[in-house]
């Protein structure tokens, strides 16, 4: 991606280490940094203005935004009706519709959409809304996630981390909490597919 080639390249152009520049957007070390300029995690939207002020230059620039009128323009992710196992999101052919994200967001990240279904996240979120979805495999206590269990088709949960485990919460009070060990997130598996980041409520 060219956001993570810019840094790179800024970096080299300053003569700035992959350490002080950790140093000044707040990681613990280097190897954050690696990964990032690799491209192999994602940079968080919340981390490209500190990351543009570090290496002296603007957003815009750090993400190659050279023409105003094309990067403007919103970006359509897909909007699934389903996630499976074992099936990439990339790969995944149940498209029901297209959402638009700004372009913002879209370079902050991998991201897709998926129509709830069912009332177990009611009242936040009701059957036919679209959660705007950003992909990555962990997430903190108190976020809403889509998850996978023992290979079923992926659900929408309030995520709980304690030191045994976890727990997924639905919003509508009529359904139980399921909670998992450390073990049985291994053994299941238990599976992160994402974070919830928005909800577009459709009625």
């Amino acid at each position: 991606m060219k956001l993570y080639e810019n840094i790179k390249k800024r970096r080299e152009e300053l003569q700035m280490t992959q350490s002080e520049l950790a140093e000044k957007t707040g990681y613990a070390d280097k190897t954050m940094i690696s990964k990032i300029e690799r491209g192999s995690v994602d940079l968080p939207q919340s981390k490209i203005e500190p990351f543009a002020n570090a290496l002296r230059t603007t957003p815009r620039a750090l993400m190659g935004w050279d023409d105003d009128s094309e990067h403007d323009s919103p970006t359509k992710i897909p909007v699934l009706g389903r996630v499976a196992a074992g099936i990439p999101i990339d790969a995944i052919e149940d498209i029901l519709d297209w959402e638009e994200i700004t372009p913002a967001l879209a370079m902050s990240g991998r991201y897709f959409g998926l129509r709830i279904k069912g009332d177990s996240m009611q009242p936040r979120m009701v059957d036919g809304d679209v959660v705007i979805v950003r992909c990555q495999p962990d997430a903190e206590s108190g976020d809403v996630v889509i998850v996978q269990v023992n290979g079923d088709e992926a659900t929408c949960k309030r995520l709980s981390k304690h030191p045994s485990g976890i727990s997924l919460i639905s919003f509508n009070p009529a359904y139980e909490p399921f909670t998992y060990t450390n073990e049985q997130i291994e053994s299941l598996p238990v599976t992160i597919i994402g974070k919830v980041v928005e909800n577009r409520q459709k009625y």
